[in-house]
């Protein structure tokens, strides 16, 4: 799968990581992406199952 993954790719998953919650505009500027693209991505990201969803942990 790593070789599936360019650099932009890993830089997403780092950000989504350190913070699920973050807009795509964000996400965007972060990863010195425009929106579009970086929408794409995430979404190729998720179809594919390098992402494979989203959580909440609420603390008790």
């Amino acid at each position: 799968m790593d070789q599936l993954l360019s650099p932009v790719d890993r830089d997403i998953l780092a950000c989504l990581q350190a913070d699920p919650r973050i807009s795509m505009a964000a996400l965007a500027e972060k990863t010195n992406s425009s929106v579009s693209p970086c929408w794409r991505r995430v979404k190729r990201m998720e179809e594919v199952g390098v992402i494979d969803g989203y959580s909440l942990l609420l603390n008790r």
